[in-house]
C-alpha cells in the first residue's frame, strides 16, 4: 500500500448534505450528460472529451465554480477540468455553463485524489490549480489537509514538463506548509525564486472567499511551480 492509500483513509473534505436548490438540480440533471465526466479506471481521453486538442487546466474543488467559468469565458482556447465533490457546487457550475454556452469545461463530481489517480494520464495537464483549500486550522486536524507530500507527488506526475501548479490560501501557516511541501517535493521548482510567494496572477479572478477575507483583515498567499524539463524535452 503506497503512502497515498493510505492517507485516503483520512479524507480532506467532509461531505456536507446540504440541499441542491431546484436550479442546481435542474442543471445537474440537464447539463451532466453534456458536459459531465464519469470517475472509472480508464484513462481519460482528453481531446475526445473535449472534441478538440488544447491547454488543459485541472482545477481541484472549485466550489460553486465562479472563478472556474470566469476562466473559461476569458481562455476560450484553453480546455478546464474541474473536480468537486460537493453536488450543489456542481449544479451550480453546470448552470453557469450552460447560461454563457460554455464548451472548455468539463466536471467530475468524484474524489480528487481517485480521479487524478486513476483517471488523469500521466504527463497530460498544462496547469493544476487549488485554490483555498480546506485549511484545517485546529492542530489536531491538520493531517487532514490536502496539500500533503504523497499528493503533490502524484500532483506532478499529471503535469506535463513545464506544466504549473498554482496553489492559493487565505491562512498563513498553510501557506508556509504548501510552500515547504511544494519546495521539497522532486520534479518541481519554484517560478519566483526559492521560498517566494507572488502577488494573485491577473487570470485568477478574486473568489467570495478572498474578498471575505480581505474585509477581515487576512492576507492571502499565491505560490507558483512548474514541473522541470529533463534533458531532452523540449
Amino acid at each position: 500500500m503506497t503512502d497515498l492509500d493510505k492517507r485516503q483513509r483520512i479524507r480532506s473534505y467532509v461531505l456536507r448534505t446540504g440541499r441542491m436548490t431546484p436550479a442546481q438540480r435542474r442543471a445537474f440533471e440537464e447539463g451532466w450528460q453534456r458536459w459531465g465526466l464519469e470517475y472509472g479506471s480508464d484513462n481519460l481521453a482528453i481531446d475526445t472529451a473535449f472534441g478538440r486538442a488544447g491547454p488543459t487546466v485541472l482545477e481541484i474543488g472549485f466550489g460553486m465554480g465562479q472563478s472556474l467559468v470566469e476562466m473559461a469565458r476569458s481562455r476560450p482556447d484553453s480546455n478546464f477540468i474541474g473536480i468537486e465533490v460537493h453536488r450543489p457546487g456542481v449544479g451550480r457550475l453546470l448552470h453557469s455553463v450552460a447560461e454563457l454556452e460554455l464548451s472548455n469545461i468539463r466536471v467530475y463530481c468524484h474524489d480528487a485524489v481517485e480521479v487524478l489517480r486513476d483517471c488523469i494520464p500521466e504527463a497530460s495537464l498544462d496547469a493544476v490549480q487549488i485554490f483555498f483549500p480546506d485549511p484545517w486550522h485546529k492542530k489536531r486536524h491538520k493531517k487532514r489537509r490536502l496539500i500533503q507530500p504523497a499528493f503533490v507527488a502524484l500532483l506532478v506526475s499529471r503535469l506535463k514538463p513545464g506544466g504549473i501548479l498554482h496553489l492559493a490560501t487565505d491562512w498563513e501557516d498553510y501557506a508556509q506548509q504548501m510552500m515547504t511541501v511544494l519546495s521539497n517535493a522532486e520534479g518541481l521548482s519554484n517560478m519566483h525564486g526559492e521560498g517566494e510567494f507572488v502577488l494573485r496572477p491577473e487570470y485568477r479572478p478574486l473568489t467570495k472567499f478572498e474578498l471575505r477575507g480581505a474585509k477581515l483583515g487576512h492576507g492571502v498567499w499565491d505560490l507558483e511551480f512548474s514541473r522541470e524539463r529533463t534533458r531532452g524535452q523540449l
